[in-house]
């Protein structure tokens, strides 16, 4: 055995990493973390969420996995923790889950219902309906945070003048996202970890941690807002790593 091939049996198999971003955000969300992944030597992807419904999108995540080789640690923010909850039932090389501020939800559960037992969040008043075109002579129903609240509801440990960028560049989130039932749960058959942002006022760190507990994930917390892989991408990419090295040794 050569010293490369030692090597590779000693760490294990390094996961792919997956990241998908939440609501009223994009793949950029992400690149604090990236980068430091990437130091680290890991392969990542940051996929686009279409934003257009859980089982849409859903769907379309599900897609992008099983066109990836080898094991793949799937990675959500906020509402992408139900996204990855639900693809993750149809992808045999996804080897674990990793929730940042993200939804573990259960079969039946849909996030308007869930939210509305959060005593930390004020997403709610905090969002403007929009219309868009589902079809000929069809119209349906988009959610975005309202640029002026959106500092308060999403990222008050973020400068002004970064949460106003990101206010402006923000995606419209369609309303089924939020509506749809989740389906079976993959957290049921994989491990899981959660990073808490305790300062959480758009999915709310009470409904974080309760769904976190009630997945057996491993539970980190973290100081700061929702939008933790922006404000402490240290702290996030910690959580991520230790995730890949479990998942790693489980698959020498």
């Amino acid at each position: 055995m050569n010293a490369t091939d030692q090597q590779s049996q000693q760490s294990g198999v390094r996961p792919t990493i997956v990241l998908v971003h939440g609501a009223f955000a994009d793949a950029s969300s992400w690149n604090g973390v990236i980068e430091r992944l990437q130091q680290q030597g890991y392969t990542v992807v940051a996929t686009a969420n279409p934003l257009r419904g859980l089982a849409a999108d859903s769907a379309y995540t599900a897609s992008l996995l099983n066109q990836i080789d080898g094991p793949v640690l799937l990675v959500g923010h906020s509402y992408a923790g139900a996204v990855i909850t639900n693809a993750a039932t149809s992808t045999p090389n996804v080897v674990g889950l990793v929730y940042i501020a993200a939804f573990a939800t259960e079969e039946g559960e849909n996030l308007n219902d869930v939210e509305s037992g959060s005593k930390d969040s004020i997403l709610g008043p905090a969002l403007v309906q929009y219309k868009y075109p589902a079809g000929p002579d069809e119209t349906a129903v988009e959610l975005a945070v309202n640029p002026a609240l959106f500092r308060a509801a999403f990222a008050a440990d973020l400068p002004p003048e970064t949460t106003a960028l990101l206010a402006a560049t923000q995606r419209p989130t369609a309303v089924t996202a939020f509506s749809e039932a989740s389906g079976p749960p993959a957290w049921k058959k994989l491990p899981s970890w959660t990073a808490v942002a305790t300062g959480d006022k758009a999915a709310g760190a009470d409904v974080i941690r309760s769904e976190a507990q009630r997945a057996g994930a491993h539970i980190t917390e973290v100081e700061g807002s929702h939008l933790i892989m922006i404000s402490q991408p240290q702290a996030v990419t910690d959580v991520i790593v230790t995730a890949a090295k479990a998942v790693a040794n489980s698959h020498r």
